[in-house]
């Protein structure tokens, strides 16, 4: 069992950055890939950016490659995600998710634990 909570949401101005964060709960943090998803209001929920257990692969959507950046530090059960030059169609709720597995996956039903979410706001 692995609990997720995010933190590090808020409201930014465009062009502006945040971090967000994600602290596992458990001693096999590193057994896991982590992924960060968000969902927009009244839209599916989409994949950002994932990172393998080791923190060695790397992958990004299309949308946020160059502005955003995933890492983990597995000493401290933590990932986090790192967004720059924000826009307004970042707004969403980001989560973090857990997979068992070395790697990472941009499909959300690989990932079994998940986070409650953290809202981000970015005003034009």
């Amino acid at each position: 069992q692995v609990q997720l909570v995010e933190s590090g949401g808020g409201l930014v101005q465009a062009g502006g950055s945040l971090r967000l964060s994600c602290v596992a709960s458990g001693r096999t943090f590193s057994a896991y890939a982590m992924g960060w998803f968000r969902q927009a209001p009244g839209k599916e929920r989409e994949f950002v950016s994932a990172i393998s257990r080791s923190g060695g692969n790397i992958d990004y959507a299309d949308s946020v490659k160059g502005r955003f950046t995933i890492s983990r530090d597995n000493a401290k059960n933590m990932v986090y995600l790192q967004m720059n030059s924000l826009k307004p169609e970042d707004t969403a709720v980001y989560y973090c998710a857990a997979r068992r597995s070395a790697f990472g996956d941009p499909r959300e039903n690989e990932y079994r634990y998940w986070g409650q979410g953290t809202q981000v706001t970015v005003s034009s």
